[in-house]
């Protein structure tokens, strides 16, 4: 009897130690999601570069630049002598106002105020970061931002509102150089 009973917990032990099946995946994604969103952020790109070539062509006054990251800018007061530009954390001091590409204003320079900007070490949008790197003290600028380089699907969760390309105008006071 002993013997049995050894036999029987032998096996029930033995048995018991089969490890389960995997489980098979009840949905196979194919991709397809991430195919349409490039192909809607492709022709999202392509409508506002659209828009921003009609506004350049509209004011043939201005010599416009495209930038090499993907935004359009013009000077309204340039500084030809070679002085400073930013770098990282050097302290830029400037103003700026934001409007939608009809030229509606979304913020204006007195409701944004002055801006005190550490070069790479504090949160700024995309366009705007790359575009005080490329300006001197006393320089203003009008720049035109794709959504991607502005806010992009997200806004700023305020007034400006998803996939909404900016025109903004900046102008740099001062840039004081980290030590």
């Amino acid at each position: 009897m002993k013997i049995i009973l050894r036999l029987v917990i032998v096996l029930l032990l033995f048995a018991s130690c089969k490890t389960p099946e995997a489980r098979k995946p009840e949905q196979v994604q194919s991709g397809s999601f991430i195919k349409e969103s490039a192909e809607r952020n492709k022709k999202l790109n392509e409508r506002e570069q659209q828009r921003i070539e009609a506004i350049m062509a509209q004011n043939p006054e201005y010599d416009y630049k495209a930038s090499a990251t993907g935004f359009w800018y013009y000077y309204h007061t340039k500084v030809e002598k070679d002085t400073i530009r930013a770098g990282f954390g050097d302290i830029i001091n400037f103003d700026y106002n934001v409007k939608d590409l009809s030229g509606n204003t979304i913020y204006t320079a007195q409701e944004l105020g002055n801006q005190d900007y550490a070069m790479d070490k504090q949160e700024i949008f995309t366009g705007l970061r790359e575009g005080l790197k490329l300006l001197k003290p006393s320089e203003s600028v009008t720049f035109l931002f794709p959504s991607q380089k502005a806010y992009g699907y997200y806004g700023d969760k305020e007034k400006i509102g998803t996939n909404i390309p900016l025109m903004v105008k900046v102008t740099v006071n001062t840039i004081k150089q980290n030590q």
